[in-house]
């Protein structure tokens, strides 16, 4: 029996499509419906967003806005460390270092298996030092969000390398006099954009859904926000969850839009 014939016809893929929407659609529409029902007569009110936004109300928004703040530029930051730091290596191991490949997958993927809590007892000691170096700043919790991040950002940029020939490529630009980097930010980056893209929406949103370590190492984000938002007024942190599981799927759509887009362009 061929492969093709193991494909799932047509009606199939809806159905499952169908059911898996569901699935996600009943506890989305069930939190819209909490952040709009009266506590009081059990009815329909629009009081709970307006007393939330209200500028007045500091108590709640005060720890969510710090708290989103500093969540923006953890995620920037971890991005910029997880791109350049990742995507050299990977094209270096794929030129130059090829038998290497195996033990740095493994090295990789190795965060995914490790419990955020048993990598805070380990990253306690380091966090201590960088806390007299570098300050106890939000923004420091990149360091260990990178390592977080690292396996689905590995498998996303390795799936965009292994979709090219990236030695065809690096020989033919240095057979034109371009040095090094030339050919990864000319030459291969923008051929391997789908992956980056990728691996910086995970990386994004992997940072905006983070708790544990957050909470564990005492570093105000947005999780840990919400948690006491909860406390003072529960609508709260059921309204910026919503907010953020919006924003990232904007930002999945923006990026889908934009590779396909350059996709487009590259079609002769």
């Amino acid at each position: 029996m061929s492969v093709s014939g193991l494909a799932p016809s047509r009606t199939t893929r809806a159905v499952i499509g169908i059911v898996v929407g569901i699935l996600f659609a009943i506890p989305l529409a069930s939190t819209v419906l909490y952040t709009f029902r009266d506590s009081t007569s059990g009815g329909v009110t629009l009081a709970n967003w307006t007393r939330v936004f209200d500028p007045a109300n500091t108590q709640v928004l005060g720890p969510i806005w710090a708290g989103l703040g500093n969540s923006v530029v953890l995620a920037v930051v971890t991005v910029a460390i997880v791109l350049l730091l990742l995507l050299p290596t990977l094209i270096l191991i794929e030129l130059r270092f090829p038998r290497l490949a195996r033990p740095f997958e493994f090295l990789a993927l190795l965060p995914i298996s490790i419990p955020a809590i048993v990598l805070v007892v380990g990253l306690a000691p380091i966090y201590l030092q960088i806390g007299r170096t570098l300050g106890t700043g939000a923004w420091t919790l990149a360091f260990a969000y990178g390592v977080t991040v690292l396996p689905f950002a590995y498998r996303s940029i390795k799936a965009s390398i292994d979709a090219i020939d990236v030695k065809t490529l690096s020989e033919a630009a240095r057979s034109l006099g371009a040095n090094g980097f030339d050919v990864i930010v000319h030459v291969l980056v923008p051929n391997l954009r789908q992956g980056l893209l990728a691996a910086s929406l995970i990386s994004v949103a992997v940072v905006l859904g983070e708790f544990t370590i957050a909470s564990l190492l005492n570093r105000q984000v947005l999780q840990t926000a919400l948690v006491v938002s909860n406390k003072i007024d529960p609508y709260a942190s059921a309204m910026f969850t919503l907010l953020s599981l919006a924003f990232v799927f904007l930002l999945l759509l923006v990026i889908s839009r934009a590779a396909r887009v350059r996709s487009r362009k590259a079609r002769p």
